[in-house]
């Protein structure tokens, strides 16, 4: 079960206002018809909305989009689909898809809940990249945060064998509760004693270096299904 279907549900997102600029307005108009996949209520055809058939990677969540498209580029073998509620941040990427050439990128503005519930099929994902999601810094806001049990099993089932869940975070507290939530998963196995080191296709981004040398903490995990 992907979600509780009250309205306390949880929600991949916090819903945020932002004025498009003109660059990002104009990639929607130029850029949207081709890399943007609409929400539906049905399976998505990966091979059809990629044109090619290859490996998929989900990210949910991926703000402005630097760090999805440089993987992407690092990956062309592989085909990235993102999700994220932010229209900047879609229009910020579908810019960034145009300037460099990206090809092997569609993306889908709507809830990253939804549409793993309707859209994408059992079993098809090679991986799920899941980096610095809000944390909810409140305690008695946690239940709010998308890493858990419900939604990770969901996950899981969305993932191919051998397939994989890549989380990040600079939230200790946060990093704890993902490590605890998805070592309780009997579908995942840690790659890592405990966190892993950071994998090489992440990059780091401005905003992480500059916590770094600030002594702040970043945890990556990365599971596997069995």
């Amino acid at each position: 079960m992907l979600y509780d279907p009250t309205e306390r549900r949880i929600r991949s997102f916090v819903t945020r206002a932002g004025r498009l600029s003109t660059a990002q307005a104009r990639a929607f108009e130029e850029f949207g018809p081709q890399f943007l996949v609409e929400y539906s209520k049905a399976p998505l055809d990966f091979d059809a909305a990629f044109g090619r058939k290859a490996p998929v990677v989900l990210e949910i969540g991926f703000g402005m989009g630097d760090t999805t498209a440089h993987i992407a580029r690092a990956m062309p073998e592989k085909n990235f689909l993102g999700v994220e509620v932010h229209t900047p941040g879609v229009g910020s990427l579908l810019k960034q898809i145009g300037e460099q050439g990206i090809t092997n990128l569609r993306l889908i503005q709507h809830d990253a809940v939804e549409v793993l519930r309707d859209m994408i099929p059992d079993g098809s994902l090679a991986g799920v990249h899941i980096f610095f999601p809000d944390p909810w810094h409140k305690a008695r806001h946690n239940k709010r945060r998308l890493i858990q049990g419900p939604f990770v099993a969901g996950l899981c089932a969305k993932l191919a064998p051998g397939g994989y869940i890549h989380l990040a975070t600079d939230w200790e507290d946060y990093a704890v509760q993902m490590l605890e939530v998805l070592s309780s998963e009997p579908a995942l196995q840690n790659t890592a004693a405990g966190y892993a080191d950071k994998p090489s296709y992440r990059p780091l981004t401005k905003f992480e270096n500059r916590g770094i040398k600030l002594g702040h903490g970043v945890w990556d995990l990365v599971f596997t299904k069995r």
